[in-house]
């Protein structure tokens, strides 16, 4: 179960997101970051479990600028990995 929270500092909004994460959940989570406000950041802290899809998603956001705040370093190493397997 994916639990998307959202925090405002003026502009900026931070999406903090807690549980697992499965492909399914993408969608949502575009359509969160697209409603309007300037999605900024997504806080990883509590997230559990993710599915390699949400890893490419995750690595698409970064090279899109938004910051990865707390991500675990398993997730971490991970998203790298994607990062440079889609850059051979």
């Amino acid at each position: 179960m994916l639990k998307i929270e959202k925090d405002s500092d003026g502009g900026n909004i931070t999406l903090h997101l807690s549980g697992r994460i499965e492909a399914e959940h993408i969608q949502g989570l575009r359509a969160e970051m697209e409603s309007g406000t300037r999605v900024t950041a997504l806080d990883l802290d509590e997230v559990r479990l993710v599915a390699r899809e949400v890893v490419k998603f995750f690595a698409q956001c970064e090279v899109r600028g938004i910051e990865l705040r707390n991500c675990p370093l398993y997730l971490r190493e991970w998203i790298l990995r994607e990062k440079d397997r889609a850059q051979r």
